[in-house]
């Protein structure tokens, strides 16, 4: 499920990503996949976030690290290179019983650089997202059983 970002505004926890905008199915290390987001903080409210996948380990571990387009909403154009922010989401799997596993979610901010630490506070949300995160992660997985 991780694996597939349509699910992804289903896990999300804080309510800030929206639809998948390549409709692929994460494959391997490096390949980027865009989402949709929307926050109302954000000056320009809808956004697109361009995603580089870090680690893909299946069964073990899946890893992103967000970032941005040029333009003002993120979004990419012909020739443009993304902007990685230096945070990465990272979900460690772990069989724990039978039709069971264990879940890390891991939010690391420390390679963050100090311009964006100065423009955004870090975590950018409430540490609980995270937890409703692995809540709906596991919500999910156990209505796909």
């Amino acid at each position: 499920m991780l694996a597939d970002p349509s699910t992804h505004q289903e896990i999300d926890g804080t309510g800030w990503v929206r639809e998948s905008l390549d409709g692929k199915t994460l494959a391997e290390p490096g390949q980027i996949f865009r989402m949709a987001m929307y926050h109302d903080n954000h000056p320009a409210k809808a956004y697109e976030m361009s995603n580089r996948i870090e680690i893909l380990d299946r069964p073990h571990a899946i890893a992103w690290q967000p970032g941005q387009g040029p333009d003002d909403r993120g979004n990419m154009m012909p020739g443009a290179e993304v902007e990685f922010g230096g945070w990465v989401w990272r979900y460690d799997l772990e069989a724990s019983g039978p039709g069971s596993t264990a879940v890390t979610l891991t939010y690391d901010w420390s390679n963050v650089p100090a311009p964006y630490r100065r423009d955004i506070p870090f975590p950018p949300f409430d540490p609980s997202h995270l937890d409703n995160s692995l809540k709906n992660l596991a919500s999910l997985a156990e209505a796909r059983r």
